[in-house]
C-alpha cells in the first residue's frame, strides 16, 4: 500500500469514525460514544504519519487524545489533568506555527494589530464574564488554559485559512465546555455541538500545518529572487 492510499484509507476511517462518534452522541448510545472517543485522535495522527508530517503535529494529536480520555473519567482532578493534556497539545501546535509557519499576506501593521486586538478582547472577554460563575479551584486554571488556546489559534494565521478556521472552532468548542462548567444555559445537545466544532477544528489544525510545514504537504522550494514554491506530491492532496 503506498503512503498516499494509506492516508486516504485513514482519512476514511478519521471521517467514519467521527460521524459514529456524533451520532451516538446524538443517539445518546453511551457505550459507543465512551468506545470511538479515544480512539478519533490517534486515527488523524495515523493520517498525519502517513502524510509525512512532522512529529509535534502527531504529537499535538496524541495529547488531544490523552485530554478526551480523561474528560470522559470525570471529577476535577481528571479534567484539569486532561486540560493540561490539551494544552500540552497547543503548545505543539504553537511551536509549529512559529518555527515553521509564515506570516499571512495580509499581515501589515494596522490590519495585524487590529487581529490581535481582536483575539485579546475575545479572551479577556470571556474570561471576565466567566469568573464570577466558575468554581474557584477552577478560575486560575481555565483562565491560564484560555490564555494558551487563544495564543494557539492566534497562532493559526500563520498556517494559513484552514488552520485559522480550525483555532476558531477549538476556541468556540472548548468555550462552550467552560460555559457548561460555570452552569451557564446550553444549546441543544450541547456535548454533540463541542464535539463537533472539536474534531473539525482538529481535522482543519492538521491540514493546515500539513500544507505549511510537513515535507510531503508543504515541501518547499526557495527560487532565487522570487517567492517561496510549493511542491506538490501526490500524497498532499489525498484529503
Amino acid at each position: 500500500m503506498t503512503r498516499g492510499t494509506a492516508a486516504r484509507v485513514l482519512l476514511t476511517a478519521f471521517g467514519a469514525l467521527t460521524v459514529v462518534h456524533l451520532g451516538a452522541l446524538l443517539a445518546g448510545a453511551g457505550t459507543v460514544d465512551v468506545l470511538t472517543k479515544p480512539v478519533l485522535m490517534p486515527v488523524l495522527a495515523a493520517y498525519v504519519l502517513a502524510r509525512g508530517g512532522p512529529v509535534l503535529l502527531v504529537a499535538a494529536l496524541l495529547f488531544g487524545c490523552g485530554g478526551d480520555t480523561l474528560l470522559q473519567v470525570g471529577g476535577d482532578t481528571a479534567f484539569l489533568v486532561g486540560m493540561a493534556s490539551f494544552a500540552a497539545g497547543h503548545v505543539c501546535y504553537l511551536v509549529l506555527f512559529v518555527r515553521r509557519g509564515t506570516a499571512p499576506v495580509w499581515a501589515r501593521r494596522g490590519p495585524l494589530a487590529a487581529v490581535t486586538a481582536g483575539y485579546a478582547v475575545a479572551w479577556l472577554g470571556t474570561v471576565a464574564l466567566l469568573w464570577p460563575d466558575l468554581p474557584a479551584g477552577l478560575r486560575g486554571p481555565v483562565a491560564g488554559y484560555s490564555l494558551l488556546l487563544t495564543a494557539m489559534a492566534y497562532g493559526a494565521l500563520r498556517a494559513g485559512p484552514r488552520a485559522l478556521f480550525g483555532g476558531l472552532l477549538f476556541l468556540g468548542s472548548d468555550t462552550l465546555i467552560a460555559t457548561g462548567i460555570a452552569h451557564w444555559p446550553q444549546p441543544p445537545a450541547p456535548q454533540f455541538c463541542i464535539m463537533l466544532g472539536y474534531l473539525a477544528a482538529q481535522w482543519l489544525l492538521a491540514e493546515g500545518v500539513l500544507r505549511t510545514t510537513g515535507p510531503l504537504g508543504a515541501a518547499r522550494a526557495a527560487v532565487p529572487g522570487g517567492p517561496v514554491r510549493r511542491a506538490v506530491a501526490p500524497e498532499a492532496d489525498a484529503a
